[in-house]
């Protein structure tokens, strides 16, 4: 699923007819937006809109071989100063709520804002509907195979899921309901589902969590350490930053873990 960061806005700039530049065959005469990174939102934001010693504002141009300064004039074509001769009008760049659309008409603030400004891309970035179109299939895609895969399981590898989740609520629960949550699970979170569903070892946490929560096996109150609940023996110390039923799992697959596990199997019969 793909992690990149949007708008928290379901602001779109809607459907338009699209024309092909002439000086640049490369750059579309559309309408934009514009959205502020890391989920920020505020009422206003002011982007800088002119070069000063406390906000830079300048491009290094390759063909050239210098840097050049930037500044926004709404009575210019374009937003480099050594293009814009004449007085000019400077207007300031503002965000709303974490926003800003552009219309097509204003090129010169378009082309500072997609190609120029050095915040873009650590500041905001600009909409980009296709890039977003193909995140929101990919999503889908993996919602499906998800709830697909939650469809196939049997009962009892669901119930081993949702017990390393829901922890001793699966106990009480009927059949239906497992597979209601098992698929809920899948639709909400399906790269943790599938993660744990793939798991091989999600079937032993599964095992250790119920012997725990029969009383046959007990844990320390600082989750440190596994030992049988009837005289306090210690059977196993959970390694350093490990989970403990992950790590209680492995030690299952240990010869001294084997013969535990074949007691508690015989315990629950």
């Amino acid at each position: 699923m793909a992690a990149k960061a949007k708008a928290n806005t379901t602001t779109k700039v809607a459907p338009q007819t699209v024309a092909i530049s002439k000086v640049d065959p490369r750059w579309e005469i559309k309408d934009r937006a514009y959205y502020l990174l890391h989920g920020k939102s505020p009422i206003t934001l002011i982007l800088a809109s002119k070069h000063s010693s406390s906000f830079p504002l300048m491009y290094f141009d390759e063909k050239l071989g210098y840097e050049r300064e930037l500044r926004y004039a709404t009575n210019k074509k374009s937003p480099f100063v050594d293009e814009q001769e004449g007085t000019v009008t400077v207007a300031h760049i503002v965000f709303k709520d974490g926003v800003l659309l552009v219309p097509k008409k204003m090129q010169a603030l378009q082309k500072l804002l997609s190609l120029y400004h050095p915040q873009n891309g650590k500041t905001y970035m600009e909409q980009d509907e296709v890039a977003e179109a193909i995140d929101e299939l990919e999503d889908l895609q993996l919602e499906i195979d998800a709830l697909n895969l939650a469809n196939t399981l049997d009962i009892e590898h669901a119930e081993a899921i949702l017990r390393t989740e829901l922890g001793t609520a699966v106990s009480k629960m009927t059949s239906k309901e497992l597979k209601r949550d098992l698929m809920l699970l899948a639709k909400n979170n399906p790269p943790l589902f599938i993660s744990l569903a793939n798991d091989e070892n999600v079937e032993l946490r599964s095992f250790g969590i119920r012997a725990v929560e029969a009383g046959i096996l007990s844990i320390s109150p600082d989750q440190k350490t596994f030992m049988w609940a009837s005289n306090g023996r210690k059977l196993m110390t959970v390694p350093f930053e490990e989970h403990p039923y992950s790590a209680l799992a492995s030690w299952f697959k240990t010869d001294e873990g084997m013969q535990v596990y074949s007691s508690i199997e015989k315990k629950f019969e």
